[in-house]
């Protein structure tokens, strides 16, 4: 996957998500809080921008500000 990084991946696969399709299933915000629940609550935000990246094959630091704060605002509700 684009943007996932060995760490990265080791922390999908502790969750059971090993594939792109597997991260579209469950989602990048709901992926997102699984690790950060799993690692204490010590997990970047550039996680879930890595995780975004992935799924829309982009370059998580071509990630546009609006988008950015799309994901935080869906977080926050979350």
């Amino acid at each position: 996957m684009r943007n996932i990084g060995p760490v990265s991946r080791r922390w999908l696969a502790e969750i059971e998500i090993y594939s792109l399709a597997d991260l579209e299933q469950v989602g990048p915000i709901a992926t997102y809080k699984m690790i950060r629940s799993m690692r204490g609550g010590k997990v970047s935000i550039n996680l879930l921008w890595a995780l975004v990246g992935a799924l829309e094959d982009i370059d998580c630091r071509d990630l546009s500000p609006e988008r950015k704060a799309e994901f935080r605002e869906l977080l926050k509700d979350s």
